[in-house]
């Protein structure tokens, strides 16, 4: 170990030390414990000169360490999981031919200038194939230029119109040669 570290400049030695002479809060271990059993010196001389440790008693005392140190480690992991499943979601099941809305938050019509006129939904689209509990793909005309297989967070179900419910069809007005609506109120 000596004579590796006699090539590395003593800057890289000095943070090679601060790394594994920290107790880390996912294990409250040093490193250097957990992976060799004993504390890290500075100038210490390795090769010891006194009595030395029985090898079971060093085995017994290393397998305490690695335990806290698992130990500490799941309960980090349990506490990350309940904080990242906080804010997920259920995932609503898709089946093949099902009707559904495309987002249009990260799409580029050219004929619509302005996105804040924009419908938010466009559609509706058939389900081609449920490729896994996250994406599908859909049936799109080639005229949309996206990607086939979407997220299920940029789809939404279809809802067919009520009975009786009337929907006005608006027809466009054409000014310079480009189909326009007029809005009656502003």
């Amino acid at each position: 170990m000596e004579d590796r570290q006699r090539d590395w400049p003593e800057w890289l030695v000095t943070v090679e030390f601060a790394v594994n002479n920290k107790v880390y809060l996912a294990t409250k271990v040093l490193s250097f414990i957990a992976n060799y059993g004993r504390e890290l010196q500075i100038g210490a001389d390795i090769r010891r000169k006194g009595k030395v440790e029985k090898v079971m008693e060093f085995v017994e005392r290393m397998r305490k360490v690695q335990e806290k140190a698992g130990a500490a480690l799941r309960k980090v992991q349990d506490k990350m999981r309940r904080q990242a499943d906080r804010g997920r979601q259920e995932v609503e099941e898709w089946k093949k031919r099902e009707k559904v809305m495309l987002s249009t938050k990260n799409l580029i019509f050219k004929e619509r200038l302005t996105k804040k006129l924009m419908e938010r939904y466009v559609g509706p689209y058939e389900i081609e194939e449920v490729v896994s509990k996250n994406t599908v793909k859909l049936k799109l005309p080639i005229s949309m230029r996206i990607h086939l297989v979407v997220n299920v967070s940029r789809v939404v179900r279809y809802r067919e119109l009520v009975k009786g419910q009337r929907v006005k069809k608006l027809k466009p007005v054409e000014v310079k040669g480009v189909e326009e609506w007029e809005v009656e109120k502003y």
